[in-house]
């Protein structure tokens, strides 16, 4: 049986939900429908799939055994010197990932068991919330089981987190690539945890957390593999990214080289092999993340957001359009 935690709208409470029922249940559940006529995604766009390589410092993936994500930054658009949140750890930072601003503003600032009284769910909207109202099917497999705080009621039609507190890469993409074959979701979120487990055992950059790196290369490899057997590899938007770097055999607010963050976006309308970095594009942050796939999927993002749309990578570099911007949102 796995304990859970559940927002109410009488406070919170406990349930337990058995793990078999828990998987037929997202089993059955659909993650394909198009989009409403109301939004319009940019030209050439069927579907986004997010891939946050948990503990995935940049300098690692640049010197590593990394085809598929060398593949991706040639035929994309990307940063090794994008930056996470501040705090710098796992669910914090991927909650800021798909929200678009900081912790201390979605309230997501625990990290394990949530503390009595915390909230379990976003003071925000997601982005699966956002594309689900829009009419987007949306899915997410997760490697660690306090992902579930992403889980707000009605707003992911397929998920998997695991009844343990972490499960491998392996696992994890076994069910990407089902899935992806099974029908490419329109919103995918796909976590990797594996390079952050290493480092906590061995070290950021033992030659464990390399094997480690190359090996989650490989099942981004095997997801992209997955969507260009189904057709829809030149019609998706890939971005890899992570949630944290570290150094040493932890991350956070004060370690350093936890803040550093590969960001790598490819797909329709993204210019090939730039750097976003060197081409004169402000810094990214992990924020930007949430503005940028909004706007590729022609979502209005919210008003008082912190990220940006990274519109250097889809256009000649310039200035970032702050995301309550001049478009209206």
């Amino acid at each position: 049986m796995l304990r859970r935690r559940h927002t109410h709208p009488g406070g919170t409470v406990r349930f337990r939900i058995a793990a078999g029922l828990l998987g037929l249940a997202l089993a059955v559940s659909p993650a394909s429908t198009a989009p409403s006529s109301a939004v319009a995604a940019r030209a050439g766009v069927r579907g986004v799939l997010l891939i946050s390589v948990d503990g995935l410092r940049p300098d690692l993936v640049a010197s590593g055994d990394t085809p598929a994500m060398h593949a991706l930054m040639a035929r994309g658009s990307y940063s090794l010197t994008a930056l996470t949140t501040d705090v710098a750890i796992t669910l914090p930072s991927h909650t800021s990932m798909v929200t678009g601003v900081p912790p201390d503003v979605h309230g997501i600032t625990w990290n394990g068991e949530p503390p009595d009284g915390a909230r379990l769910h976003p003071a925000r909207p997601t982005l699966f919330e956002l594309a689900h109202q829009a009419g987007y099917g949306t899915a997410m497999v997760a490697g660690k089981s306090k992902f579930v705080a992403l889980v707000v009621p009605g707003s992911i039609d397929r998920w998997y987190v695991p009844t343990v507190s972490a499960t491998s890469d392996t696992a994890v993409t076994d069910s990407a690539v089902r899935w992806i074959e099974a029908g490419p979701p329109p919103v995918f979120f796909v976590h990797l945890p594996s390079v952050d487990l290493t480092g906590h055992a061995y070290g950021w950059g033992s030659q464990e957390q390399i094997a480690a790196i190359a090996y989650a290369d490989r099942c981004i490899g095997r997801m992209l593999d997955a969507l260009e057997r189904r057709g829809r590899l030149e019609s998706t938007v890939v971005l890899v990214t992570s949630d944290h770097g570290g150094s040493g055999k932890t991350h956070g607010r004060s370690v350093p080289l936890s803040h550093d963050i590969p960001w790598i976006l490819a797909g329709p309308g993204v210019r090939h092999g730039i750097d976003l970095t060197a081409d004169g594009a402000p810094t990214i942050h992990t924020e930007d993340t949430f503005a940028t796939l909004c706007s590729v999927l022609g979502i209005p993002i919210p008003k008082n957001v912190t990220g940006h749309v990274v519109d250097a990578a889809f256009g000649p570099a310039g200035k970032q359009a702050q995301a309550a911007g001049a478009s209206g949102h």
